[in-house]
Parts: C-alpha cells; structure tokens; sequence
C-alpha cells in the first residue's frame, strides 16, 4: 500500500498536525509541493526546557487519566490561548473521550519528545506558508521565524484570532490558504 499519492501533495496542519507536517515535508522533500502551517513549532531548542515539557506533559497525561477528557477539555479550553474560540458544540462532540489514547500521544509525541528542527528550517525547499493568529504571540513568532529561515516560505497572521486561527476566523484563513496554493498552481 503506498502512503503517498503520486506526485508532489500540498500537505497542512495545525499545532500538532502542523508539527508532524514539519517532520514529513523535511524527510519527504521530493513528495511535498506546498507545505502549509497553522500555529506550528519548531519545537524546544534548549534540551533542559525540553526535558521540562516531558515532564510536564506526563503530569498532564496523568492528569486526563485520572479526570477523563470532558474535565481536560474545559480546563485546556479555558487557557487563554483559546479565549476568542467560539463555543461549537459538533467541533467539541467530534473530539475523542478516549482519555487513555490522548494520555499516551502526549507521552509519546509531545514536543518535548521531538527533535529541535530550527536548523533544518533551510532545508525546506517547497513553497511554505507559516500562519498563526496575530494574538498569539508564541506561535505568531516562529510563523515569522519559519518565514525567514525556509527559502521559500512566507508568513501570514491573522488579525484578531489566537491559537486556532482557522476556527476563529474561517473565513480568511482558508482566504490566505486558497490564495497561497492558487499562486502556487499558477507559477
């Protein structure tokens, strides 16, 4: 079974998604075209801060274990990266109440888990767009950091949106998105 289609994809994530997104464009260069990236790290440069999130992600795995995922989804919901989300019941309802399963992802592929890609950023030759929401200061800096580093990447930030951009304005990140791989297909 082959795990590609044919041919160069354009591949997007976010956070998470955005992160392995990273991973994949960087070991299968030949096989991504455009990579898109919403509210993505590089990851933890510093292996002592690393160790710490390790750390702190085990205590949060602990945490879901002990209170389920309702309880771990108002808390995390709560923080204020998450502030201007608005309030969907289908997106809430299509999450997984699988405490367990979500207690070992962050075990297993936590970012502190993962290696720093910050000096690989010039390694990614394809067309990149780096997006985060303009409110979140973290995530707005490594777009713009990941916009100077990759060859050909650029950054955008939305106005007015935090961490999930593409929940809390649709409307123009998925804008941005058609905008960038329609100048892509037109090139």
């Amino acid at each position: 079974m082959q795990s590609f289609p044919e041919g160069p994809v354009a591949l997007g994530g976010y956070s998470y998604g955005a992160r392995v997104a990273l991973h994949v464009a960087l070991r299968y260069p030949e096989r991504v075209g455009q990579l898109i990236v919403l509210s993505a790290s590089r990851g933890i440069e510093n292996p002592i801060e690393r160790a710490a999130r390790v750390r702190r992600d085990e205590e949060l795995a602990a945490h879901i274990e002990h209170v389920g995922v309702e309880v771990f989804l108002d808390e995390w919901l709560s923080q204020p990266m998450f502030a201007q989300l608005p309030a969907d019941p289908l997106e809430r309802a299509a999450r997984s109440d699988d405490a367990l399963g979500l207690a070992r992802s962050l075990r297993s592929s936590g970012t502190g888990t993962q290696a720093f890609l910050g000096p690989q950023m010039k390694n990614l030759r394809m067309r990149t767009l780096a997006v985060a929401g303009g409110e979140d200061a973290k995530f707005s800096a490594e777009a713009l950091l990941i916009a100077e580093l990759a060859p050909r990447a650029s950054a955008h930030l939305i106005d007015g949106a935090g961490h999930a951009a593409h929940l809390e304005k649709p409307v123009e990140c998925a804008n941005v998105i058609a905008h960038f791989l329609s100048s892509a297909s037109a090139s």
